[in-house]
């Protein structure tokens, strides 16, 4: 099915679109990708587009010049902050692009178009959590609604917190815990007492060449693990894995308001996708640390 397919990728410099890029030229697509600063070389046979989606014009000129079969939209401004100031800038980055993107779609060929939502979105009633959860489930919201009257054939895939090799915003809890336990520093951290969802990365691309080989149009789904893990069970298995004599300063760093526990059910992926998460979390640590091991 890939091979050949004309395939955009937003916020295709990101983690998550780094390594879908990747799959999707092993797979033989013909891949655009996107960022507001694309890097000056290709490294999978690419072709690079430099584009601000935030801006209606251009995202419309970048559809119609690669007349995409599947587009991913991973283009995101990833925060936790819990600031006034992030109100207007998480909006343009989250709900304004993905409007933005389509509506720049409605009316064209496209086959799949799929989403990265969040698993911050809030679920029975709750009030989002954060700037950035809000903008997520009002991008998920639209994605809804422009199925629903226009026929877009879009999905979204609440993605659970993802880690794993490559990770390279070094502020992320994984990627800052297991370099300070590599370099023998104790890492700092909240009480550690808060469960989160984790996902390979390498899972969660399986999940988005699964989406966007069709069938899962008008589709919210989880990708993530059933069960959540706690901070600190998480950490500390990490510092297991290291080895040495460094150990996580739990308590160290204050917890953000409204941090709730994160749930995922990998149940209706299953059914739509035939997905579900492969790699375990000890395994998917171990070949994390080792890539963070050797960029050392």
């Amino acid at each position: 099915m890939w091979e050949g397919t004309p395939a955009l990728v937003t916020g295709a410099t990101g983690f998550i679109g780094a390594h879908l890029v990747r799959r999707l030229a092993e797979l033989g697509a013909r891949v655009h990708a996107v960022s507001r600063r694309p890097p000056d070389v290709s490294g999978h046979g690419e072709r690079w587009h430099a584009a601000d989606l935030g801006d209606p014009a251009a995202t419309a000129k970048l559809v119609a010049e690669t007349a995409p079969e599947v587009v991913f939209h991973l283009a995101s401004e990833v925060t936790g902050v819990r600031e006034p100031g992030v109100v207007a800038p998480t909006l343009a980055a989250n709900l304004t692009a993905a409007v933005n993107l389509l509506t720049a779609v409605t009316g064209s060929p496209v086959r799949s178009v799929v989403l990265a939502g969040s698993v911050e979105e809030p679920r029975d009633g709750l009030a989002p959590g954060s700037p950035y959860a809000a903008a997520k489930a009002a991008a998920t919201g639209y994605a809804r609604m422009f199925h629903a009257l226009w026929q877009v054939p879009v999905s979204v895939l609440r993605v659970a917190m993802v880690y794993g090799p490559g990770q390279r915003e070094t502020s992320r809890l994984i990627p800052y815990a297991t370099l300070e336990l590599l370099r023998g520093r104790d890492p700092e951290l909240t009480s550690g007492t808060r469960m989160v969802t984790w996902v390979y990365v390498e899972d969660v691309v399986d999940a988005f060449v699964l989406a966007g080989a069709g069938g899962a149009a008008g589709e919210v789904l989880d990708v993530g693990t059933a069960e959540p893990v706690s901070i600190r069970d998480t950490v500390e298995l990490l510092a297991r894995v290291v080895g040495g004599a460094a150990r996580p300063r739990f308590g160290a760093v204050a917890a953000r308001p409204l941090d709730r526990t994160q749930r995922s059910d990998p149940g209706p992926a299953e059914r739509v996708l035939g997905w579900r998460p492969a790699t375990e979390l000890e395994e998917g640590l171990r070949r994390t640390v080792a890539w963070y091991a050797e960029s050392l």
